[in-house]
């Protein structure tokens, strides 16, 4: 089995690219210098002469503030890397398991997609997004054995959430009706699951946390 993972230095991909390998996949987690999904070029050469049966679209970033003081290059920054970028790697990918009539793309979004915080409307709007392309695009591959779905893995301490201000990390903590986050292993574990074990299900999205709205 083959697997592409990107934004190959964040926690969730460095876990599952840990977790494909034990299990004897031959996995790929490129970091941004290597799989810049920012970049058509970078994309389209990485994907050439690629056959993933797993394409895991985990590249992304957060420039979190109010919209009035964003600039316009931050906001297409976030969008660039969490939504198009995503969306680039899938269509790079496609033809190959379109050809080979299986395949699975997982896109990772948020749970700010649906219970944004002030200050996320960039990263929020790119998120929510992924879910409309994820239940779109598993529509239309669906008839030809490709699978698509999303996951939420929730709040991770993770070098993404470094720098979260200890109050909003235990306010969030505080959310959680069991009082604990998630790991990235866990988060890991989840989808190599939900490609190995749940063949039949695509077009969803999967919250991980225990957040309850």
């Amino acid at each position: 089995m083959h697997a592409l993972i990107t934004g190959g230095a964040g926690g969730i991909a460095q876990a599952l690219f840990a977790v494909l390998q034990a299990d004897g996949w031959t996995a790929n987690a490129p970091p941004s210098a290597e799989l810049d999904v920012t970049d058509p070029s970078s994309v389209a050469r990485y994907f050439d002469g690629r056959s993933d049966d797993l394409v895991v679209c985990a590249a992304g970033i957060t420039r979190d503030m109010p919209l009035a003081r964003m600039k316009p290059e931050d906001w297409d920054t976030v969008l660039e890397v969490n939504l198009t970028g995503a969306m680039r790697c899938a269509r790079a990918a496609l033809p190959s398991m379109v050809a080979r009539g299986s395949g699975h793309i997982i896109f990772l979004s948020s749970y700010s997609a649906l219970h944004p915080p002030v200050g996320q409307a960039a990263y929020a709007a790119a998120k929510s997004a992924l879910i409309g392309l994820t239940r779109s695009l598993a529509r239309e591959v669906g008839c030809h054995g490709v699978r698509v779905n999303c996951v939420l893995p929730g709040f991770l301490e993770t070098k993404m959430t470094a720098s979260v201000p200890a109050a909003r990390r235990n306010a969030v903590l505080n959310e959680h009706v069991l009082g604990r986050f998630n790991t990235p292993e866990q988060v890991a574990r989840f989808i190599r699951c939900l490609h190995t074990d749940m063949p039949n299900t695509s077009g969803q999205v999967f919250q991980l946390d225990s957040r309850i709205a």
